[in-house]
């Protein structure tokens, strides 16, 4: 039996009007969701926080079985969801299975949040017990983007739920089955209890009545820095607590030792897989200048070989571009940078939302390409001389969420990652990773921090209370 049946998918009846969930492959409409309004995340935020009470104060254990079965159930319906990962979100299959098995981390890793100390003893001068105690927020809204829809709204929801509190969930429109009413679904299947888990597909006005909704203390969100910024100054406003996970330019930096005939496979991986609709996409190579005019020219043959087309239906490398306004914004970057100097290696072409990917040689400050987040496959190649101008290149710009570096030296890779401020850093890999027992954030405009994985989860997802008890009445001098 289907987890997802098209009419009843949605529980609760939206105001916002219709529309059709789109396959970008092919633009057939592949079903039909309602929009969310302001006064559903209203209802949706009551309605959670009316059963958040039970649910916290259910024993560790139940909470924890939930959890369990919900990751059992991604595995036992895999073959429905991958299907709808790629149909929804142009991922070819292996990425989708990807996003499957980290799902199903989520929920085992969070299930495990469940009985972790609650808190600790402290000292106190006074005659008195003195202790710490972690207390469920309430209501955690979550804002998911839709380039990783699954893996971005469950590691989030799991650890939420499990820590005792309700959720109102905000896909992507673009995502909205399998970046949230496929949540539902499983976690309705394994148990969870009714009005914890609340799905409202929406817009931006839909996330804006979310994070102003005084019901929800707790924001989590994933997207543009440019999203980010207006989430955590609204968050501000309403003395919210915001964890922004947002851009990123990440710099792929590999040294004079490196061996080329296994770097061309990660660095191709880091900029071209999910059609670099990634936010720890390789954005920058930094190749040493002895090894650049190799490198440039066996990344773009790379680049070439990669078969793109509609991941259902053919065995590609990559699939299509999520929409319209995305090719848009990458295509021009892409004719922008080859108009100011830059040399186009490889791709730069498109057929429909089928872009190729594309490598870009001669790249510098003045190039967008390379400046700014394409989030698209695009391979920028620079090359630098000496490990100072290394670390300078790889650390300037806004952004700081993941790096990069390639060297036969680990403890040398290890003391250069050090003078790059990031978040993340993968020595002899690539920039794209992400475990479920590890924290993940960046730094600067990339985000507020490691909020999502493994300890990090019990700072972003409860309040710590202090108590005092004391045998008897405490007397003062007035």
């Amino acid at each position: 039996m289907p987890l997802l049946d098209p009419t009843t998918w949605q529980s609760r009846p939206l105001r916002g009007g219709e529309y059709t969930v789109t396959e970008p492959a092919t633009g057939e409409g592949l079903g039909t969701l309602a929009l969310a309004t302001a006064e559903d995340v209203a209802d949706a935020a009551r309605a959670a926080r009316s059963a958040q009470a039970a649910w916290a104060a259910a024993p560790h254990f139940a909470r924890a079985a939930v959890l369990r079965r919900a990751g059992d159930l991604f595995a036992a319906h895999a073959d429905e969801l991958r299907a709808w990962i790629v149909r929804e979100s142009g991922s070819i299959p292996g990425k989708a299975d990807f996003e499957l098995h980290v799902a199903a981390q989520e929920c085992y890793e969070a299930a495990a949040l469940a009985s972790r100390p609650t808190g600790q003893v402290l000292p106190s001068e006074a005659p008195r017990l003195s202790y710490t105690r972690r207390v469920p927020v309430g209501v955690v809204g979550v804002i998911a983007p839709f380039n990783a829809p699954l893996i971005l709204s469950i590691r989030s929801v799991a650890p939420a739920l499990a820590l005792g509190n309700g959720v109102v969930l905000k896909p992507d429109p673009r995502t909205a089955v399998c970046g949230g009413l496929a949540l539902g679904a499983v976690f309705a299947a394994a148990g969870l209890p009714d009005g914890l888990l609340q799905v409202v597909p929406g817009g931006p006005g839909t996330g804006q009545a979310l994070v102003a909704d005084p019901l929800i203390p707790v924001v989590s969100f994933t997207g543009s820095t440019a999203a980010g910024r207006a989430v955590g100054e609204a968050a501000g406003r309403h003395l919210k607590r915001a964890h922004l996970e947002l851009g990123g330019n990440s710099a792929l930096v590999v040294l004079e030792d490196a061996d080329l005939d296994a770097v061309i496979s990660t660095a191709a991986w880091g900029s071209f897989f999910h059609q670099g609709q990634i936010c720890m996409t390789t954005g920058r190579h930094l190749v040493h200048a002895s090894l650049y005019e190799e490198y440039v020219e066996r990344l773009a043959a790379k680049a070439e070989s990669l078969a793109v087309g509609d991941p259902h239906r053919e065995q590609v490398h990559l699939g299509p571009i999520i929409d319209d306004a995305q090719l848009a914004k990458i295509r021009g970057l892409v004719e922008s940078s080859a108009a100011g100097g830059a040399k186009l290696a490889a791709g730069g072409t498109h057929e429909r939302l089928f872009y190729r990917p594309t490598v870009l040689a001669g790249v510098d400050d003045s190039t967008p390409a390379y400046v700014e987040e394409v989030f698209g496959p695009v391979a920028p190649v620079r090359s630098f001389a000496t490990l100072e101008e290394a670390a300078a290149l790889a650390a300037a710009g806004p952004y700081g969420l993941s790096l990069g570096i390639v060297t036969r030296d680990t403890a040398r890779g290890l003391a250069l990652a050090e003078r790059i401020p990031t978040g993340i850093a993968h020595i002899n890999d690539q920039t794209v990773n992400d475990e479920a027992v590890a924290p993940f954030g960046g730094t600067a405009a990339s985000g507020t921090g490691a909020r999502f994985g493994g300890e990090a989860n019990l700072d972003a997802f409860t309040d710590l209370r202090w108590t005092t008890v004391r045998g008897d009445v405490a007397g003062y001098p007035f």
